[in-house]
Order: C-alpha cells, then structure tokens, then sequence
C-alpha cells in the first residue's frame, strides 16, 4: 500500500507486526535460552504485554536473573540490575542532580531504574523508604527528582525478585508495593531431564552468548497496544468482579482483591489471549491468570501465601463460569 506523507513524497506503508509471528519468535528464543516453565513463561509474557511487572518469589540458584537477562536480549532491550542492601538510597535508584562545574548548572543523572527492562534483585533487603521510591516508576513510568519529573523509557518493565528464606535482614514488602505488581510467582526447581539439559548448555560456553534479538522495542509496543485492543465481554467482567469481591467476604481473608486488582487482572486476560492467537478473551484465560494475579494481593488470617493460593483456586471452582 503506499500513502502520501505531507511533504508530497510517496511512501510505502510498513504492515504493523503480526502478533502471532512476533510472540512465536519471542517464546521460541527465549525457550532456546532458559528452562522455564510454559505457563510461567506465558505468564511473565503477559506481564510484559499489559504494561506491568513481576515479582519472583524463590531460592537462590533458579535463573531468575537468567531469564530477565535472556528476555532483555531477545528484544534487544537496555538492560538494567539494581542489587537491593539496606543501605541503598532512593537516589541510588532514581539518580540525582549533579552540578556541572563547566556549564555552573546542576545536571539530572539518570539512575539505574531508567531501562527497558530492569532486574530490581532481592528486593526485600531494600529499606521500605527505598522500596517506596519504585512505586511512582512502576505506576505511572516516570522519576519525580528535585521537583522535577523525568519520564522513564518505554516499554517499561520491572522484574523484581525476593528470596523466601534467610529473612534476616529484609523488609517485607508493603501491600501497597505488592499491589503494583501484576504478577507474582516462583520459578520452581526444574524436572530431571530440564536439569540435565542445564548443565549440557552451560557445558562450553553461556547460553546467553548466542542469543540475539528476535523482536525490537517498536513491535513489543505494537503488541502491547495489540492486546489493550482484545475484547472482554461483559459476562467475563462480571465474573472478574464476582471472583474480587468473593476474596473480600471469604472467612480466611482479612482483606480481599481490590478495585484495582481486578483491572489488573482483566489487562493481563488480555495478553493472555492474545499470545494464545486471539482477539477476545474466554473463562479459560481468567482462569489461567487469577492465581497468578489475585493470590499475592490477598491479605490472610495466617499470613501464608500457600493460603491465598488456595482461596483462588477454591472461589475458581465454586463461581458459577460465564456460558460462551
């Protein structure tokens, strides 16, 4: 097709991605690269696609700098890490003015969170004031320094990571900062032959050597405005809703899924369909994503995770299921 631009000069039109080829190539490399679950893969994918981040929640050991590292490279991103210690500053993060002696004028540095995809480690050995100071980055992608507001590079992703055990020394993270993340999960330990497969790549040389990108930075923006496109009809809605509101009235529930979280849970059911091929979501795909979205913004009697996992899954078989 050619257009017109309004200079007088005839262009040819650049067809936008196919969303199927590009997250077939994406997935496909990122497989090559890491052992990770499919689902968990999918789910980290969806994150990415709706505009939100993850945390991972697991031992020391499992690739979860791995992965963000490989995802980085597979859309040949601007890769950041921030090593969370309880001395570590806001401005650590954020950068800061310095003051230029040749121009006499203090000057913005940016800080390590301005990157496409950036790995905040061990989050909860941050302090709760530095931790605080990630929630106006997440939330609305930008830096608020020294009054003034400095906008972070799109596509944004945080892929933060926190160490169940060894809590010495850590803070945990407040619900509010647990609320800004879309998704949170753990890696898991690898089965048997995934294992072995591990060590036949690291044999002779990094996986990460040979990866190259698959996608750039504008067809990743594409597909996010691709899957803020899928349509959620408002029998599924109604069941998003029915599944926040059910959390609050649960009896091992002290607070439940918030307003917030149920959007958060229909922009992820979006990219869900989309990486699945479609242009409309279905029961099955808030049923893949409710535990992955819901379970970490459940406040519990007991205060076990393993209890809010399974409230999700009881509320997902006890809600009656919008007929297609």
């Amino acid at each position: 097709m050619l257009l017109t631009s309004t200079n007088g000069h005839t262009v040819k039109a650049v067809p936008p991605p196919n969303p199927t080829d590009s997250l077939n190539r994406l997935m496909a490399a990122m497989r090559d690269a890491v052992v990770i679950d499919e689902q968990k893969l999918v789910m980290m994918l969806a994150a990415l696609l709706a505009k939100g981040h993850v945390l991972l929640e697991d031992v020391p050991g499992i690739g979860k700098t791995l992965v963000a590292k490989a995802l980085a490279r597979t859309i040949h991103a601007q890769f950041k890490r921030i090593q969370c210690t309880p001395d570590l500053l806001p401005g650590d993060i954020t950068g800061g003015a310095i003051y230029n002696q040749r121009e006499q004028k203090f000057e913005f540095v940016p800080g390590p969170i301005f990157g496409n995809i950036v790995l905040v480690d061990e989050i909860n050995r941050a302090s709760p004031r530095t931790q605080s100071s990630l929630l106006e980055s997440m939330a609305e992608g930008q830096v608020t320094s020294d009054g003034f507001t400095h906008p972070l590079p799109q596509p944004f992703f945080i892929i933060a990571t926190q160490n169940p055990i060894e809590m010495a020394g850590t803070f945990p993270l407040p619900e509010a900062q647990l609320d800004r993340f879309l998704v949170m999960m753990n890696l898991g330990y690898p089965d048997y032959e995934d294992e072995v497969g591990i060590l036949e790549r690291e044999e002779h040389a990094d996986p990460l050597e040979k990866m190259q990108a698959v996608v750039n930075l504008d067809e990743i923006s594409a597909l996010q405005g691709a899957a803020r496109a899928v349509d959620v009809v408002r029998p599924l809605k109604e069941y998003i809703v029915q599944l926040a509101v059910a959390t609050r009235t649960h009896p091992d529930v002290v607070v439940g899924v918030s307003p917030r979280g149920g959007s958060a849970l229909q922009r992820c059911v979006q990219s869900l369909a989309l990486i699945r091929g479609r242009t409309f979501a279905t029961p099955d795909d808030i049923k893949a994503a409710a535990p992955y979205v819901m379970a970490h913004r459940l406040l519990t009697r007991d205060h076990r995770p393993e209890t809010a996992r399974e409230v999700i899954a009881q509320l997902l078989t006890e809600i009656r299921v919008p007929v297609e």
